[in-house]
């Protein structure tokens, strides 16, 4: 299936690995021209480079979007390297997982700041070009705990929600510019940020076998399923889709709405 992206410029935040990857991988499948942005210098290096293997361009930028000046700074890196961005996948890794009474208030600020300041400022360096050309999309990847609170993950079920009412809100005001905006919330999908929290469990392969019998799947999902949704929803055939937040997880969410 042809997306009509080929030619189109991506930006992928948290892209050295897992979902992250697997969004800039499908992009770049696609013909995107794809920048790529990790805190690790190595890890960055090596995504970039694998993701030429597509023949399209790439740009690698170790940066912490945690940080309020950054986002600006890789839009503006991007565009010189690439071209103006058409397209922003904001994907951040979970914060620490813990219960309300395991996480303290330095927690809780990373989270705001990694997760859902983050991915504002995100999209607010790339809103103006994507106004003024009529065209955008813009994708954040979060979590089911938009949906549905997972015991032990009281950062991630405060701060992903918020993503998903921001998406919300900014899909509304730009539906009629040509900028379509969404959120990916994935389930139990097979990355290291699911054996990071299941570490504390003794034995982790254990923990993780029992996780996908209990999908209604019977299975965990995988990294190129969720970065396959992403970039369909980047693409023209999408064109009608936005505001919206899809759960891809076997099925195991219960809410109805």
């Amino acid at each position: 299936m042809d997306l009509g992206i080929r030619g189109r410029v991506a930006l992928v935040t948290g892209a050295s690995r897992g979902l992250g990857f697997a969004a800039a991988r499908a992009l770049a499948a696609e013909g995107c021209a794809v920048a790529v942005v990790a805190r690790s210098e190595e890890g960055i290096s090596r995504a970039a480079a694998e993701l030429g293997a597509f023949g399209g361009r790439t740009h690698g930028i170790a940066a912490d979007v945690a940080h309020p000046a950054t986002p600006g700074r890789l839009m503006a890196e991007a565009e010189r390297a690439l071209g103006p961005i058409d397209i922003l996948v904001a994907n951040a890794g979970g914060p620490r997982p813990g219960g309300f009474s395991d996480v303290e208030e330095g927690d809780w600020e990373q989270a705001v700041q990694q997760n859902l300041l983050g991915t504002v400022r995100l999209m607010r360096a790339a809103l103006p070009g994507m106004r003024q050309r009529r065209w955008g999309r813009i994708v954040a990847i979060t979590s089911t705990t938009v949906r549905e609170v997972i015991d032990g993950l009281v950062l991630s079920n405060a701060v992903r929600a918020g993503v998903g009412g921001v998406v919300r809100t900014l899909a509304r005001e730009v539906a009629a510019e040509g900028v379509r905006v969404n959120n990916v919330m994935p389930g139990p999908i097979a990355t290291e940020r699911l054996r990071e929290i299941y570490a504390g469990s003794g034995d982790v392969d254990a923990a993780l076998a029992d996780r996908a019998a209990r999908n209604p799947a019977g299975r965990l999902g995988h990294p190129d399923e969720v970065g396959d949704l992403v970039a369909f929803l980047c693409g023209e055939r999408a064109n009608f889709l936005t505001g919206a937040s899809i759960l891809i997880d076997g099925g195991e969410s219960r809410a109805i709405a």
